[in-house]
């Protein structure tokens, strides 16, 4: 059993690590974490393999390339290739496959596509390039959402008419009741995402506690973070509670971030939304309101979202739904690994196959 030492109040995290066994409960509890940099924390300090027996982490869908559906990569890679298109997008999507190809692939056979840091990118790029038309791929959940709402808003203001937004981005607490409603997967209580939090506030999962009864608790990014929100959770559960609780004190506050919200609903309204390995869910999107249609790519290309094929031997759906875990999966480290992915899973930074072949005990 591993637990690296490079990390900061690695004593504590151990510490806090040894006290767990004697918060569980005289049953099994599962906890599911909803955000692809905890997925990553968890597998980099390897606390998934040093909880103690009784105590399962399970990864849910908390990588927004992850739950971007096959539907919306084949018409973002199908606009990609169209004549004057000059496609905007974070790196991770570059790679990530579709029914037919990539946008790796697509640029390779002379599509623009040109990755960004920042949506403002994108605006500077429309702005220098006025003879084309360049389209931001907007993917993420209420962390990223207000960034691209700031970027639409900033090229309305500086009269930039070329630019337009391919919006696929998702809230995260539809999913998790999402979850809870199909009964698949045995959830005890969700470590909920520390990055969304910041935006959309604790208050944000009541809704959760009060129609389930699971305990939330929204936790940092080091070890020690985890695994006090960890205790939070199992305290929780030993006592029969379900509350909305905070450890990450020192980002998130009950309301949020009103100024960030604010900007995301003066751009963007609730719609229902695909989710790979979910299916729809209702008003799990957002999408560009009708006062903003000119920059929606969607209108603007006239896109239509395809019925689309998943590899057959791909289990990133199941992946993402927290029924299988990665190296359940028969493709997992052979045929597919980073240098040839089946699924975004194994493509995304947050993704959690990525996680566990980067981080786990497999071997080919």
């Amino acid at each position: 059993m591993r637990f690296i030492d490079e990390f900061r109040d690695t004593g504590a995290a151990r510490r806090l690590l040894a006290e767990l066994p004697a918060l569980l409960p005289d049953r099994p509890v599962r906890v599911m974490e909803v955000c692809g940099t905890h997925t990553h924390a968890i597998a980099r300090s390897g606390l998934r393999r040093a909880a103690p027996e009784g105590l399962t982490l399970l990864s849910g869908p908390g990588c927004p390339v992850c739950v971007t559906s096959a539907g919306e990569i084949d018409a973002t890679i199908q606009l990609a290739r169209r004549e004057g298109i000059t496609l905007c997008t974070f790196g991770d999507m570059v790679r990530v496959p579709g029914s037919e190809g990539s946008l790796a692939q697509a640029r390779t056979e002379g599509a623009r596509v040109e990755v960004c840091y920042s949506p403002m990118e994108a605006v500077v790029r429309a702005e220098r390039e006025p003879d084309r038309e360049v389209v931001f791929v907007g993917v993420g959940f209420e962390t990223t959402a207000p960034t691209v709402a700031c970027a639409l808003l900033d090229a309305r203001r500086r009269g930039v008419p070329n630019l337009s937004v391919l919006c696929f981005h998702k809230v995260i607490p539809r999913a998790m009741l999402a979850l809870l409603s199909s009964g698949e997967v045995r959830i005890d209580a969700f470590l909920c995402p520390g990055h969304v939090s910041v935006v959309i506030g604790s208050n944000a999962y009541l809704p959760i506690v009060e129609a389930f009864h699971v305990p939330c608790v929204i936790a940092g990014f080091e070890p020690t973070d985890v695994l006090q929100a960890l205790a939070m959770l199992l305290r929780q559960v030993r006592d029969g509670r379900a509350e909305v609780e905070t450890q990450y004190t020192r980002a998130v506050r009950p309301e949020g971030n009103r100024r960030a919200m604010e900007t995301l609903t003066e751009v963007f309204e609730p719609a229902d939304a695909q989710w790979r390995g979910i299916g729809t869910i209702p008003t799990s999107g957002l999408r560009i309101r009708d006062e903003f249609a000119d920059m929606d790519a969607l209108k603007r290309h006239a896109v239509t979202i395809p019925e689309a094929r998943e590899h057959p031997a791909c289990c990133c759906g199941d992946v993402l739904r927290g029924a299988l875990r990665p190296s359940e999966c028969g493709a997992f480290g052979r045929p597919c690994t980073p240098a040839s992915p089946l699924g975004p899973c194994m493509v995304s930074s947050e993704g959690a196959c990525a996680a566990e072949l980067k981080y786990g005990a497999f071997e080919p």
